[in-house]
């Protein structure tokens, strides 16, 4: 059969089928239909059967379908929020669940004092001259003495006079001394012996009055590009020696430390919410575990706040899939994508006006109810802890939030979040209560 015989075939079927009429030459059509197939007349297998329009009853060996199977059932779809950013977020159910940890969650180094701490830590002495060493004590030793000769020429003192003075301060500070007048620790009746034996109460007042951490001569110069230049050098030393001494666990804290003191200073700050109202502020990371200092600076009323000191705090210590436990001061989600980026997990509240929150955090729901709602790998955990205040947790450590049965019904991120965010507090703790710093005078002594 040529072309055109076919053609005129199908224009005979075309009419017959509008005519309701048979249809002859079928067996021609099912020839057509093998021989495209590349078969040939002597072919075995049997012609396959052809429906000739949609509207044709099925043959008898094909299969019938029916109708409402055409359509295909879909599960709904969960229910989404969207921030005024245009953030989408999925409600999800609180369930508890391992799941795989995330690679930002899995902690690839350990925890614990370096190879330079171990090699060079013998005993209690070597143990400070890691976070104090030699070069800090010269600069200090250099300042000092140029201070004194502005009106004694010949006044000195050495390194081992600086270490014991140092000491008289690590002691009143253990004996929780600040309040006791410093001269009644060399008083025969009601002194201590370890302070007669290792410095003279004169030679302390020499060396407190005339201790300096810079030199005069060239602070004005170095004031205009730096406010904290009476302490820049000393300062950054001793942070340098804190990150090469000791390596963080699998949590970091990082807030604000306040360091009480009303000397006249440009960068003063007043906190009431602190035990001392009046001090300077500093910006702290400490390790959770141990309540080590890892890093730290002063906020000197210039710098950019929110993410960016978190990011400075922490730069040392990313990409070892590390969490980090920040207030609501510092949390945000471009700051969780940048850590994210860095490998590294943040938890921490988050205020509820921020533009990528969902709408339905200002809402109040049923006391110790817990909503949980998801993006990408962040999970918004907004807990209802009092009739008229919830908390919203922002976490990349957890995938799944599960509820405690206790009464109050904690979710896992408060849980989480209440362990780790206590690393800068008990810091600050320790610090007020061992530290010898004058509030109310010029000596700013903080090592």
């Amino acid at each position: 059969m040529n072309v055109q015989e076919a053609l005129a075939l199908l224009n005979r079927l075309s009419k017959a089928e509008s005519d309701g009429g048979e249809v002859s030459g079928l067996s021609d059509v099912s020839w057509v239909c093998s021989a495209s197939d590349g078969s040939s007349d002597n072919d075995p297998e049997p012609p396959r059967n052809v429906r000739l329009s949609h509207h044709d009853p099925p043959l008898a060996d094909e299969p019938t379908v029916p109708a409402h199977a055409e359509v295909c059932a879909t599960e709904p779809l969960p229910a989404q929020e969207i921030g005024k950013d245009g953030t989408v977020w999925t409600v999800m159910e609180p369930c508890g669940g391992a799941g795989r940890r995330q690679i930002q969650n899995i902690l690839t180094e350990s925890a614990g004092p370096t190879p330079h701490a171990r090699h060079n830590i013998t005993d209690k002495l070597t143990a400070f001259m890691c976070l104090c060493d030699n070069v800090m004590l010269e600069e200090i030793r250099d300042c000092t003495i140029a201070e004194a000769r502005r009106d004694r020429a010949t006044w000195d003192v050495a390194i081992m006079e600086l270490k014991a003075f140092i000491a008289l301060l690590y002691v009143r500070g253990a004996y929780c001394g600040k309040n006791i007048e410093m001269e009644s620790f060399w008083s025969e009746q009601w002194g201590n012996a370890f302070f007669n034996a290792t410095l003279s109460r004169n030679r302390f007042r020499e060396i407190m009055r005339y201790l300096r951490f810079d030199k005069k001569e060239t602070r004005r110069c170095r004031l205009t590009t730096d406010k904290f230049t009476h302490v820049r050098k000393v300062w950054d030393r001793f942070v340098e020696n804190s990150i090469a001494s000791y390596r963080p666990g699998s949590d970091i804290t990082v807030d604000e430390q306040l360091f009480p003191t009303k000397s006249r200073c440009p960068f003063t700050q007043y906190m009431p919410n602190k035990p001392y109202k009046f001090g300077i502020k500093f910006w702290l990371a400490a390790d959770v575990d141990s309540k080590y200092m890892l890093n730290g600076f002063p906020y000197l009323g210039t710098q950019r706040l929110g993410e960016n000191v978190v990011l400075r705090l922490v730069e040392p210590f990313v990409g070892k899939g590390r969490n980090i436990t920040t207030d609501n001061f510092f949390t945000s989600l471009p700051l969780a994508k940048a850590l994210l980026a860095k490998n590294t997990s943040l938890v921490g509240t988050i205020k509820r006006n921020k533009r990528e929150l969902p709408p339905s955090v200002q809402g109040r729901s049923e006391l110790f109810s817990t909503k949980v709602l998801k993006s990408e790998k962040m999970v918004l955990s907004v807990y209802q802890c009092k009739p008229r205040r919830n908390v919203t947790i922002l976490s990349m450590q957890h995938q799944h939030v599960a509820i405690s049965t206790e009464r109050k019904k904690k979710p896992e991120t408060v849980e989480y979040y209440n362990h780790s965010k206590v690393g800068v507090d008990v810091l600050d703790q320790m610090a007020r209560q061992y530290s010898v710093a004058r509030v109310d005078g010029p000596l700013l002594f903080f090592i």
